[in-house]
Formats: C-alpha cells, sequence, structure tokens
C-alpha cells in the first residue's frame, strides 16, 4: 500500500488516536528518513552534514538553513539531479504554465520575496498526497454533516480571491482544481485580490460562493462590505489564509456574514503547518511537521513564551527537503492542552520577524517595536492600516478606511496612539507622517501590517 492517499488518511486519523508519544515516533522515524535520503541525493546535505551520526533522529543535531541559503545553492538543493534554477525560472517565468506540471510531475510554487529573497519551490507527488491528506483531517474537524449538506445545496461553488500574475501557492491550486472540468471550472472561480471592492463585491453577489478562501486581510474587508450592505452573500465558510488577524477580527467576520470562519497558518515552504480549532488556536500537523520555537540565538523557548523565530522540517518533500529552516514567524506554543480535545500541540502565531520597526534612542540605545504592537485596524472606521519606517526616524502611515468614515477625526486618534507609543518607548524625536496612498500589497497579493526600513 505504500503511502497512497487511502493509507495516509489512515495514518492521518490514527496519529491523533495515539496521542503525543505515537507522534513523536513518527517524527523520529520519518526526521531519520528524510534526513538520510537527503544526505544521498543533495550535494548541498551531503556536504553540510559532514562529520554528523550516521542516523539522526533529534533536529537540535542538524545546522541551521534558510531561504537565502538554499536559493543560493538550488541546483546542489534539490535531490532529483535534473531540476535547475534556470529550468524553474524559464518555467515560472511564463504565467500559462501556472498549475500545469513542471518536468510532468512537480508542482512549482513562488514567493513574492518580500522579505528579501524570491522562493522556488518544487513540490512532488509525495508532499501532495500528504497535504490532501491533512486538508480532510482539517475539513473532518471544522464541519458536521449539516455543513456539508448546506456545501452541497449551494452548489459547491467557491470563490478563491488570491494573487494573479506569479505561480504563487493560492492561484497554482486554484488553477489545478479547476483544470480538466468544465463543471469544476463553473464550480471554482478565482478573482484577483486586487480587483477594486466595488467590482469584486457585485461578482461575489452574482456568483453567491457556499464557500470563500481569500486571504485574511481580504476577508476583514468583505465583511466590512457586507455590514456596510454592498455584499450581499451567505457563505457557509469562509476559509482564511496569509496574514493572521486579531481574535475579534475573525468574530467579526463570522458575525457579519453569518459564517464559520476558519484558517490555516501554512507557507510555500510546507503547505499543511497548522489548521485553527473551535477555541482559536493552531494546531500543528506535528506528524508531518517538526517545529522549533527558539530565540535569537537558535536556543529552544519554553511554551508559554513567543519565540523570535521558528524552524520548520517538511517531513514530506524528499524532492527540495526542508529541514530544520528558519521560516522567520515568531510562534507561542500553549503550555497546557487545548480545551478542544485535539492532542496535536497548539500555537498561536504572531508574524514575520523581519516585520519589526528599529529605532535608535537619542542616547543610541536600540528598540525594537513588533508588528503586533502597531495593529490599528481596530480602531473603527480603519479597514486596512499599513506602518511603513521611511528613515531611521520617521514613519509613515497608510490607512484605508470604510467609506462613511471621518478621515481627520481617524487620522487624529492613529497620530495620537503612535505618538504615545514612540514616546512611551522613549522615541519621541520620530517624526509621523500621514501618507495619502493606501495600504500597498505585495506582489504576491499579500499586505505586511509593518514594512521595516530597506
Amino acid at each position: 500500500m505504500g503511502e497512497s492517499l487511502p493509507w495516509l488518511l489512515f495514518d492521518t486519523w490514527r496519529a491523533k488516536r495515539l496521542g503525543w508519544a505515537g507522534i513523536e515516533e513518527r517524527q523520529r522515524v520519518r526526521l531519520a528518513e528524510i534526513v538520510a535520503f537527503a544526505r544521498a541525493h543533495s550535494p548541498y546535505y551531503r556536504e553540510l552534514y559532514q562529520g554528523l551520526p550516521d542516523r539522526i533522529e533529534d533536529p537540535k543535531l542538524l545546522p541551521v538553513t534558510d531561504k537565502k541559503k538554499l536559493m543560493a545553492h538550488f541546483d546542489d538543493w534539490c535531490t532529483d539531479r535534473t531540476i535547475t534554477l534556470d529550468k524553474v525560472r524559464a518555467f515560472t517565468s511564463n504565467l500559462n504554465l501556472i498549475g500545469e506540471p513542471f518536468m510532468e510531475k512537480y508542482t512549482t510554487v513562488t514567493t513574492s520575496g518580500t522579505t528579501g529573497t524570491q522562493g522556488l519551490f518544487i513540490v512532488d507527488e509525495r508532499t501532495l498526497r500528504v497535504t490532501n491528506a491533512i486538508a480532510l483531517r482539517w475539513i473532518t474537524s471544522w464541519f458536521n454533516l449539516w455543513d456539508l449538506v448546506k456545501i452541497i445545496a449551494g452548489g459547491f461553488r467557491m470563490a478563491m480571491i488570491c494573487a494573479f500574475g506569479g505561480h504563487y501557492a493560492e492561484i497554482t491550486a486554484a488553477t489545478r482544481m479547476r483544470k480538466g472540468s468544465k463543471l469544476r471550472a463553473k464550480l471554482i472561480q478565482a478573482f484577483p485580490v486586487d480587483m477594486p471592492m466595488n467590482r469584486l463585491a457585485p461578482e461575489l453577489n452574482r456568483f453567491q460562493p457556499a464557500i470563500v478562501a481569500p486571504y485574511a486581510s481580504t476577508g476583514a474587508m468583505l465583511a466590512s462590505e457586507q455590514e456596510a450592505g454592498r455584499l450581499n452573500i451567505h457563505p457557509v465558510a469562509m476559509i482564511l489564509s496569509a496574514e493572521g488577524l486579531p481574535i475579534p477580527e475573525y468574530e467579526r467576520i463570522a458575525k457579519s456574514l453569518n459564517t464559520k470562519v476558519r484558517y490555516s497558518y501554512a507557507a510555500s515552504e510546507c503547505m499543511f503547518i497548522s489548521g485553527n480549532c473551535k477555541e482559536n488556536w493552531l494546531h500543528v500537523n506535528a506528524d508531518w511537521v517538526i517545529f522549533e520555537p527558539v530565540d535569537e540565538n537558535y536556543n529552544p523557548v519554553p511554551p508559554g513564551v513567543m519565540s523570535h523565530t521558528m524552524l520548520l522540517t517538511n517531513l514530506a518533500n524528499r524532492t527540495q527537503p526542508i529541514i530544520r529552516y528558519d521560516i522567520g514567524d515568531r510562534i507561542m506554543v500553549r503550555p497546557d492542552l487545548c480545551p478542544c480535545g485535539n492532542p496535536l500541540q497548539a500555537i498561536r502565531m504572531q508574524g514575520r520577524t523581519a516585520d519589526v520597526l528599529k529605532f535608535n534612542k537619542e542616547n543610541g540605545d536600540e528598540v525594537i517595536i513588533p508588528a503586533l504592537v502597531l495593529e490599528l485596524d481596530v480602531i473603527a472606521g480603519i479597514e486596512r492600516s499599513q506602518v511603513v519606517q521611511t528613515s531611521e526616524t520617521g514613519l509613515r502611515i497608510r490607512l484605508r478606511l470604510t467609506p462613511d468614515a471621518d478621515a481627520d477625526y481617524i487620522w487624529q486618534m492613529v497620530e495620537a496612539q503612535v505618538r504615545h507609543l514612540l514616546k512611551q518607548q522613549g522615541l519621541s524625536h520620530v517624526t509621523v507622517e500621514r501618507a495619502q496612498e493606501p495600504p500597498e500589497q505585495s506582489p504576491g497579493g499579500k499586505y505586511r501590517t509593518v514594512i521595516p526600513l530597506g
């Protein structure tokens, strides 16, 4: 039976029922397998792991990698020795090939490069089978029988709102799902994330999707449109991706659209990291993912403490191994068992390590302000905010407001809040500028709450 989809479905079901000891055993075996495979078939990992024990079951024995290092050694990183960076770049530069198989057997996913280095990732069939099995595990935990009946009654119509213009994960998935069937192409519609809301809302009103799958920031904007009466849809579920939101925002989206809101934390490097539960915690699929919350020196941080970053190991992808990879996101592991009953470890995610503001006080001391404390979107009348560091002593604030908002009044509140924060940090000399342009998306269609200097 090997690792067929039925076997993977049974294995993912069994993993949750074996408890944490059974999941740890899976991690040890699968880590040893993927490290051995990487050593045997990837020149990059063969050199990186020189001098290490023959069998590795503890990730802490391994050196750390990151996107910049792996992309710099792309040809030696891939275990399929026929894959080259030039081939992948030529393939992904052709937008007509989105969703098509690369070299007749792989899926390609690109990142927008907002953190400085664009990622080009190869997803093999084994990884896709694992992803599908875990997706079904999410679906059975997210939806009950009545939800499925309502989705069927809604004609299975799904609206995917995502970035076009690249081989990004969401548009690639949408294209693959639509391909090869006129019926699926009719029931699954993809809308560009940069479509103006005065055009997107009428399109969704016409389509009446049973499931809406947007980026989280777009989901919040759709909730505002529904509250204003310009959007009139009744989805059974809103499945959010990309950016995280404050917990009250998820609750607002659910209330305004009278829908179930579900979301996941995933990445192009690993598309099945975690999914949320009814308690609004993200449960890591630890039978196929090893995650290590660490400080700035890559030392482990205990549960209940927010990490500086996270080291990720994707235990499924053997073609382009992601092993002890600094993904740049800060997470906190829940120190006790989640009340939802899921034995998989629960986390909260705070965002990219790079998404922080760094200033110097007038005495030279460095001050770091994380994106979390600059979430201005909770102020009534603001749909989306973006804080841009323009210089060593300057901030520029971009705002998108609701149509009925008093722009001058809201700016007074925003400016007062930001200046108060800066004063508390000893940064009264930092200037705060009101931008005329709205918040800007990255090429991948995502919004960053904070854009650091440079």
